[in-house]
C-alpha cells in the first residue's frame, strides 16, 4: 500500500483549481488491487435467498436529501447521546486527565462523536469500494444483482454521514489507523470471499451493533433518524456476506478455513482497537499513551461493556458461517479470550434484517423513525 500523488488524476479531481501537492497526498489513497475479474455466462437466478434479499433492496431504497436536514443539531444533545460513564474511572484522583472539568468532558463527548461519526463516514467509502469489487469478483449472477444495489446503499451512507459532519457538527477525523490498515488488508487480499469476509461480516457487522447502540442512546433527532435509515441497510448488507459465504465454506478444507478463522480474529482485533479514542485525547491535549496506561490498569467497566457489545454482531454470524467451530474451535477460543464469546446464540443476519426495514417503517408510521 502507498499513498501516492497521481497528477493526471489531481488535475481531473480539482478542475483547474491549485491545490497544494502535500494536501493532496493527504486527501489521495492508493491501494493496489491483487484481484482477477470475474464474469459469468450463466444468468440462471438459481439462489433463491439472494434473489429474496435483492427485491427487498429494491424496494428498501431511500433518499438521503429527505432527512430532515432544516434541524439545528443542539450540541448538548449530540454530547448526551455519547455514553457519559464510559471512560469514567479517568475522572478519578491520579488519571492524566484528572484536571478536567465538566466543559472539558462536554467537549471530550462531542469530538468523541465527532470521532465516532468520522469513521463510520471513512469506513462506508471502504464498503462502498468492496462493494464495487464484489460486483466484479464474485462468481454468482445473484451476487453481483445484489451487490450492486449494495454500492448504491453505501454511496448514500457516504453522503449523510459526510454531510452531516460538514453542515451540523463541523468537525471532522481523519481515518483511524487500525481501521485504515484493515480496509486496506482487505482490498489488498484479492480472494473475493475475503472481501465478503472482511467488509460484509466483521467492518458492518461491528457498524451495524456500533449504530444500535448510538441510535439508542441519540439524543438528537436527525442523527436518531439518519442512524435508522443506514441500520436498516446495513442489516441487509451483514445478510448478503452470510448468505453468499455459508455455500462457498461449506466446500473449504480445514486449511482454508482456519485461514479465514485467522483473518476474521486479526480483523476482530483492529475493530476493537479502532474505538480506543486516541485521537480525540491527543488532539484535546491529553497524551493518549499515558491515557491507555492508565486504563489499562484501572478497567473501566462501561468501556469494556462497550467494546464488548460491538461484536454482538460478528460472533452469531461467524458461528452462522461454521467458522466459531471450525477445525479445533480455534476462533471460539480467540473469541473467549477477547470476552465476546457469550454473543453466540444472538440472532444472525439472515434472521435479523427484515426485522430492521427503515423504510417499511416509515410508510407504516412516519412518526416511529425518529421517536
Amino acid at each position: 500500500m502507498t499513498d501516492v500523488l497521481n497528477n493526471d488524476a489531481a488535475a481531473d479531481a480539482t478542475a483547474g483549481a491549485m491545490i497544494d501537492a502535500d494536501v493532496l497526498d493527504d486527501l489521495l489513497h492508493e491501494i493496489d488491487l491483487h484481484t482477477d475479474v470475474l464474469m459469468t455466462w450463466d444468468y440462471e437466478r438459481s439462489r433463491s435467498a439472494l434473489v429474496k434479499l435483492y427485491e427487498k433492496a429494491k424496494t428498501s431504497q431511500w433518499n438521503g436529501n429527505d432527512l430532515p436536514w432544516d434541524l439545528d443539531v443542539d450540541m448538548e444533545k449530540l454530547a448526551a447521546s455519547n455514553n457519559a460513564e464510559r471512560f469514567g474511572v479517568l475522572r478519578q484522583p491520579g488519571s492524566p486527565v484528572a484536571a478536567w472539568g465538566e466543559k472539558e468532558w462536554v467537549e471530550f463527548r462531542i469530538h468523541s462523536q465527532a470521532h465516532s461519526l468520522s469513521q463510520f463516514l471513512h469506513g462506508e467509502q471502504g464498503a462502498l469500494v468492496c462493494t464495487g469489487l464484489i460486483t466484479s469478483t464474485t462468481p454468482w449472477i445473484d451476487a453481483k444483482y445484489y451487490a450492486a444495489t449494495q454500492v448504491m446503499d453505501e454511496a448514500r451512507h457516504v453522503e449523510v454521514f459526510a454531510r452531516y459532519l460538514d453542515e451540523k457538527i463541523q468537525l471532522k477525523y481523519p481515518i483511524n489507523d487500525n481501521l485504515g490498515g484493515l480496509l486496506d488488508t482487505i482490498v489488498e487480499d484479492g480472494r473475493w470471499d475475503m472481501t465478503y469476509l472482511g467488509m460484509q461480516i466483521m467492518v458492518e457487522g461491528l457498524a451495524l451493533a456500533a449504530f444500535g447502540f448510538m441510535h439508542m442512546m441519540s439524543q438528537e433527532p436527525l442523527l436518531k433518524q439518519l442512524l435508522r435509515y443506514v441500520m436498516s441497510d446495513e442489516a441487509r448488507h451483514v445478510a448478503f456476506g452470510v448468505l453468499s459465504l455459508k455455500e462457498f465454506y461449506d466446500g473449504l478444507s480445514q486449511a482454508e478455513l482456519r485461514e479465514r478463522q485467522e483473518f476474521a480474529y486479526e480483523a476482530a482485533v483492529r475493530l476493537k482497537r479502532r474505538f480506543s479514542n486516541g485521537e480525540v485525547f491527543a488532539r484535546l491535549g491529553a497524551d493518549p499513551k499515558q491515557v491507555f496506561a492508565y486504563l489499562d490498569a484501572n478497567r473501566d467497566p462501561m468501556q469494556l461493556q462497550f467494546q464488548t457489545m460491538l461484536f454482538s454482531k460478528i460472533v452469531p454470524n461467524a458461528k452462522k458461517l461454521g467458522l466459531l467451530d471450525a477445525g479445533d474451535g480455534w476462533l471460539r477460543k480467540r473469541f473467549e479470550e477477547l470476552e465476546i464469546i457469550e454473543f453466540e446464540h444472538g440472532m444472525n443476519a439472515v434472521d435479523e434484517y427484515e426485522l430492521l426495514d427503515a423504510v417499511a417503517d416509515s410508510a407504516d408510521d412516519p412518526a416511529e423513525i425518529s421517536a
